[in-house]
């Protein structure tokens, strides 16, 4: 009896462990979603992936007791064009109560037409908005390398589908960091670590505005 009880206690863990990791998964399961839809500067490219903006927004939200997970589905490299394939997947799997777009800097550095970038934007937000989720807009800016009037329109687009669909929107997502050589990685185009929590900072106020809503 003395080894069948301890085969029956050891059983009895057992089940309990499972049944606590089935009730964790739930829990997380049952949480609303926060989906990132962006590039490399959201997918973490040369850092870390627990130091990325994307981390430590999952951990402001809990350190505030905002009952949110998030769902990163960016991907270095992603253009609007590319990410407005992946969306209607991401939809489904994730079906997020608010939708985070960064994305348009890999189109302009490209040099692709405005109109273009503009139309995918609006229709990443069209279909996020149908699934009904609420938007986060996130504003970039590229050097004139296309000349400024094209820089300038670019930036002004964010602006400009903000209004138009009533969205959250974060004027310039690198802020305070785009300039500051100790806040760059060696390639001069990606933020390092230590810049995420001002990236954090940058979209913020925007995304709690959306929760509050």
């Amino acid at each position: 009896m003395g080894e069948r009880g301890r085969i029956l206690r050891i059983g009895l863990l057992l089940l309990g462990l499972a049944l606590g990791t089935f009730v964790h998964a739930q829990n997380a399961a049952d949480q609303p979603v926060i989906l990132i839809v962006g590039d490399s500067l959201s997918a973490g490219y040369g850092i870390d992936v627990k130091s990325t903006w994307v981390a430590l927004l999952e951990r402001r939200l809990a350190e505030e007791g905002y009952g949110y997970r998030v769902a990163n589905a960016s991907a270095s490299g992603e253009t609007t064009g590319g990410a407005k394939a992946r969306l209607p997947r991401a939809l489904e799997v994730h079906r997020p109560q608010v939708v985070v777009v960064e994305l348009g800097g890999n189109d302009a550095l490209r040099g692709l037409p405005l109109q273009q970038i503009e139309r995918n934007l609006a229709e990443l937000i069209e279909r996020s908005q149908a699934a009904g989720a609420k938007v986060v807009l996130v504003g970039m800016r590229i050097p004139p390398n296309y000349g400024a009037a094209y820089a300038d329109r670019f930036h002004a687009l964010y602006g400009k589908l903000a209004e138009k669909y009533e969205v959250e929107h974060v004027d310039f997502f690198l802020e305070g960091v785009a300039l500051d050589d100790n806040l760059m990685q060696a390639d001069g185009i990606h933020p390092s670590a230590e810049a995420q929590r001002r990236l954090l900072d940058n979209v913020w106020p925007a995304i709690r505005a959306t929760l509050t809503e």
